[in-house]
């Protein structure tokens, strides 16, 4: 039983309940068995306990998670404290420079996004050590796929951030006009030139909350 100890809880406990997602967990089981596999199982769902439905007014969309040794831990893009910063995430870094000219933190932790209402979510939230996008097409797309939909049926405005052509792939579950939609090219070295440098994506997310009366996100990274 997953309990995530807010509102997700109950908004998700019919994908929790159901045969596709039991596929899923045992699928996961064999794998946690006999492969190494990113994040640890206790960190999976990591985005969904510190961001809960309500608070939610900002998605950064990803593809999955890091897949090298300690560095998923459940929020998409981040690492915790002491690991060294990925080159997507310097990526990340270098366009909030650009765009807001915040300075980047000596680390990549960004719970501190995640506590305001950035909810730090990736199209599949597994994967095996060393190979990126091994667990696609395993079963997460569906709950990721509900997640959108129910964050799209918010009556209050939302932001979703898709980066990369996984997260682009979903900008069909967003049908409501209220929200916005940002999308660009991944971060990662082999796309950010593609059209993620220069997207700006933090100064249009922050617009556009001020605009429906929201409060803007502080992207400041403490430390």
């Amino acid at each position: 039983m997953i309990l995530l100890k807010n509102d997700w809880d109950d908004i998700l406990i019919d994908e929790f309940n159901s045969s596709w997602y039991q596929n899923l967990r045992k699928f996961l089981d064999e794998e946690y068995h006999n492969q190494t596999i990113y994040p640890l199982p206790q960190n999976i769902y990591t985005a969904l306990k510190l961001t809960s439905y309500q608070n939610t007014k900002v998605v950064i969309l990803g593809q999955d998670p890091y897949h090298e040794e300690g560095q998923a831990h459940g929020l998409s893009f981040s690492v915790n404290k002491g690991i060294a910063i990925p080159p997507s995430l310097q990526n990340i870094y270098k366009e909030l420079y650009n765009d807001l000219h915040i300075e980047a933190p000596k680390h990549g932790y960004l719970v501190d996004w995640a506590n305001q209402g950035v909810l730090l979510l990736n199209s599949v939230l597994t994967v095996r050590a060393h190979q990126a996008n091994s667990h696609k097409n395993k079963g997460w797309e569906r709950l990721t796929d509900a997640i959108i939909s129910h964050l799209n049926d918010k009556k209050e405005p939302v932001v979703f951030i898709l980066w990369g052509r996984n997260a682009r792939d979903k900008k069909y579950l967003i049908t409501n006009p209220r929200h916005l939609i940002i999308e660009s090219a991944h971060p990662s070295p082999l796309s950010a030139y593609n059209g993620f440098f220069g997207s700006r994506p933090f100064s249009r997310t922050n617009d556009f909350l001020i605009k429906k009366n929201l409060s803007p996100i502080d992207w400041q990274i403490k430390g």
